[in-house]
């Protein structure tokens, strides 16, 4: 984590750097405004460890103020660094073919002021935008046709959440509005795949009441992602029972002889609680393979050694990359990021794009979701 947190502060430093070169270049401001500047992109910069000490001190709604801005600022900074330097990378090509035709180029293009303006007002959009789509859940839905499904049972309906990440910013009104639309749904399974809560849970104890009114005839069940671990895995699974789920750590279940869940905690657990669990296909061998088989993970990696003995993975993590472009490149890591993949041996994969959010509390061309999987026996 130390080596997460020095990266992520020197390249955090650097975008502000970028940042106060540009404003620079477009105001030329004086000596005094530029060290004004400077100290307020600074503080910027370390905004999140002040957030952070001011939780421990106990100053949790001056935190969450704090962290608001920091998290939105986090967000608008991004978007004007891949704005600007697109438009860099542009206009260098425009001064290359008006150097090569010897062709004027217009004031607009010559302009620092205008060049700094632009990205500041598409990050100023997007961030507006953003807030708003990050609360505008989806309903996304996935039909799964099976002939191992009992006799009996037409259709078994299963509503996924992932990545709500609830604790200092996501809390009531995030959820809210998620337990109104599992509740429009009349799921018959609920299944959270991974970072139900923050890695810093702060005061959310009253949270788990909204969840546990949720109470599907199957039953609700759920993994561990790896911001349960960062927020603690003994804090995280406790708050995630009282929530009235059964938490699959490395572990399988038949659910009234109707089918079959499995899960398996996230691969940050194992750094830190050392536990080496049961290889994958170990875990789903032990169930009766007769029966439909969900199977849970938090990140979208499959094990090629599992296919063939689940139907569906369902997994998260990805968040679709939250704010475009950036699924680009989250997409280096997780090819795939989103949606629902066909896999070997008549195994199936869904990623969630998430339901909550990450840092800023922002989406952008990535709206949140609610997943309902109908699972409908063939005839």
């Amino acid at each position: 984590m130390s080596l997460f947190f020095i990266t992520f502060f020197t390249l955090y430093t650097a975008l502000h750097a970028y940042v106060f070169i540009k404003a620079w270049n477009a105001f030329r401001f004086r000596p005094l405004t530029g060290c004004i500047v400077a100290l307020v992109l600074l503080f910027c910069v370390f905004m999140p460890l002040f957030v952070r000490a001011l939780e421990q001190g106990g100053q949790e709604a001056i935190a969450r103020a704090f962290a608001y801005a920091g998290y939105m600022w986090m967000g608008a900074i991004f978007i004007f660094f891949v704005t600007s330097l697109t438009i860099d990378i542009v206009r260098l090509c425009v001064v290359i073919a008006a150097s090569l035709f010897k062709v004027g180029l217009p004031a607009m293009v010559r302009s620092n002021l205008v060049l700094f303006l632009v990205p500041v007002a598409v990050s100023v959009f997007t961030v507006v935008y953003g807030y708003h789509e990050a609360l505008t859940i989806r309903t996304e839905r996935v039909s799964v046709e099976t002939s191992k499904l009992p006799a009996g049972i037409g259709k078994v309906t299963i509503v996924q959440v992932s990545d709500i990440h609830l604790g200092l910013v996501n809390r009531q009104r995030v959820l809210r509005r998620v337990v109104a639309v599992i509740k429009q749904a009349s799921p018959d399974m609920v299944v959270s795949t991974g970072d139900l809560v923050d890695g810093q849970i702060n005061n959310i104890d009253g949270l788990s009441d909204m969840l546990r009114d949720i109470k599907p005839r199957y039953g609700k069940y759920a993994v561990m992602g790896n911001h349960e671990f960062y927020a603690g895995a003994g804090i995280s699974e406790d708050f995630t029972r009282k929530a009235g789920f059964r938490m699959l750590r490395n572990e399988g279940v038949t659910i009234d002889g109707a089918m079959n869940v499995a899960g398996v905690d996230d691969d940050a657990g194992h750094g830190w609680t050392g536990r080496n669990p049961a290889g994958e296909k170990v875990l789903l061998e032990g169930l009766p393979r007769h029966l439909f088989t969900v199977f849970l993970k938090h990140r979208p990696v499959v094990t090629s050694s599992a296919q063939g003995l689940f139907d569906i993975q369902l997994s998260g993590h990805t968040h679709g990359g939250q704010v475009y472009p950036f699924k680009y490149i989250t997409r280096m890591s997780f090819p795939m990021i989103a949606g629902l993949y066909p896999l070997k041996n008549g195994s199936l994969l869904y990623v969630s794009r998430g339901t909550g959010t990450w840092g800023p509390p922002i989406r952008f061309l990535t709206p949140p979701e609610v997943t309902v999987i109908e699972v409908i026996r063939k005839r």
